[in-house]
């Protein structure tokens, strides 16, 4: 599908970049994964190609083997065949050197409005490399309104079950 016919569900898009706009719920998880660059590298190969989405079990399909601007990916949440399927596209690839990963954007259908990161960071004041998920959503549908602060408790335990499947080590 192209930008054109299934556009972005939020006008910031880009805003994990930077200032994290209002009106919308926002979260910060960030762990210590271990010491290195060799971590580093690794854990930003394991994010970039959907390791996180795949490792925590969420991962449905994408376009792409490896996250590259404008993939669409779907991630499906639930059990058997009851589940919620969220469709995303991803916005940018965050390539610095001592940052690496990607954000994705919701599309139409998505259960949520807003933007997510995944991200690897390396500190070489100390050689720590963290692992990030940080993201600003609001609800889309009409069950995420409903659910409230429990749908707030499950974008909290998803954030720390994704930087769970990063590797680690010192």
């Amino acid at each position: 599908m192209s930008e054109e016919s299934a556009p972005f569900t939020y006008p910031e898009v880009g805003a994990t970049r930077a200032t994290f706009p209002s009106g919308y719920h926002r979260f910060e998880h960030r762990r210590p994964l271990g010491h290195g660059r060799d971590l580093f590298d690794r854990a930003a190969t394991h994010i970039l190609d959907f390791g996180i989405q795949k490792g925590s079990g969420v991962f449905e399909r994408a376009d792409t083997e490896t996250a590259v601007a404008g993939t669409e990916l779907t991630v499906r949440i639930g059990l058997g065949p009851i589940g919620i399927v969220a469709p995303c596209r991803v916005v940018y690839i965050l390539d610095e050197p001592n940052r690496r990963g990607f954000a994705y954007g919701t599309l139409p259908g998505h259960p949520e409005v807003g933007e997510e990161l995944f991200a690897v960071e390396y500190d070489p004041t100390d050689d720590t490399v963290y692992g990030l998920v940080t993201a600003f959503s609001r609800p889309g549908t009409w069950y995420v309104r409903l659910g409230g602060p429990v749908v707030r408790l499950i974008q909290r335990w998803f954030a720390h079950r994704y930087v769970n499947t990063l590797p680690t080590g010192d």
